[in-house]
């Protein structure tokens, strides 16, 4: 008995430590991402007050930077699901884990089924749509027209304006918490009471989502607020339309 006992022991205890260097991974490379966004919103700012001034050739090369920088916050993002990935379906073994090829792995997978690269291009738009409102608010920017999805700049990254179970706008939670399936945002107090009075499995509230929630997978990382605060930004800017709009002043 004993001889069975232990080895399981080990097991677990190796298990647990896996999940919890995982979870600090996570949350190291969230916080890297959320400075890359603060980062990218500082940018945006700086080429509005460059278009202001007329400089141009500084603008463009601002944009390249922001080009790099997307380029940069999308590897990262597959890191974080990478490790992710690792840390929930990792178990001990008795032979050595090759822990570099299955974050390579789990980046490949990652990067086949994402929509970061549409992401990142809606981002590069906020930018440029950001400089072209300088002097021609109003005015669609060039090619608008042909554009099938968009992301301006007066839109939010964050899918659900309010929690689907309190029904209070987001940007007013003091403690959200985001699907990591369906990446749906919730009050995290009233999602919990939500999940255990289900008896069984417990579908995303939101209407017409078919993803079921996890209590595991439901998180708040520093991306989360940071998208937050972008959305109450926007919000004080749609509720001053001519302070916004006051670019040629």
């Amino acid at each position: 008995m004993a001889s069975t006992s232990a080895p399981h022991r080990s097991n677990a205890g190796g298990y647990s430590r896996m999940k919890s260097a995982a979870s600090k991974l996570y949350n190291d490379n969230q916080s890297l991402i959320a400075e890359m966004r603060r980062a990218f919103n500082m940018m945006k700012e700086i080429a509005v007050d460059l278009e202001k001034d007329k400089k141009s050739d500084l603008v463009k090369e601002l944009e390249n930077g922001v080009a790099e920088l997307l380029e940069a916050s999308d590897d990262c993002m597959h890191l974080s699901t990478a490790i992710l990935s690792v840390g929930n379906e990792y178990r001990p073994r008795q032979e050595l884990t090759d822990f570099k090829k299955l974050l390579d792995d789990e980046i490949t997978k990652s990067k086949a089924t994402s929509s970061s690269t549409s992401q990142n291009h809606q981002f590069l738009r906020q930018f440029r749509e950001a400089v072209w409102n300088v002097h021609h608010s109003g005015i669609p920017m060039p090619g608008e027209e042909q554009e099938d999805i968009v992301m301006t700049s007066t839109e939010s990254n964050i899918l659900n304006k309010t929690c689907p179970v309190t029904g209070k706008p987001v940007t007013e939670l003091a403690d959200p918490v985001r699907s990591m399936d369906c990446k749906h945002v919730y009050d995290k107090n009233a999602i919990m009471y939500h999940m255990r009075s289900m008896k069984s499995n417990c579908p995303c509230p939101v209407a017409g989502c078919p993803k079921e929630l996890q209590v595991q997978r439901l998180i708040c990382d520093p991306l989360l607020l940071v998208e937050i605060e972008e959305m109450r930004t926007m919000s004080k800017g749609a509720a001053q339309p001519g302070v916004i709009e006051d670019f040629t002043g």
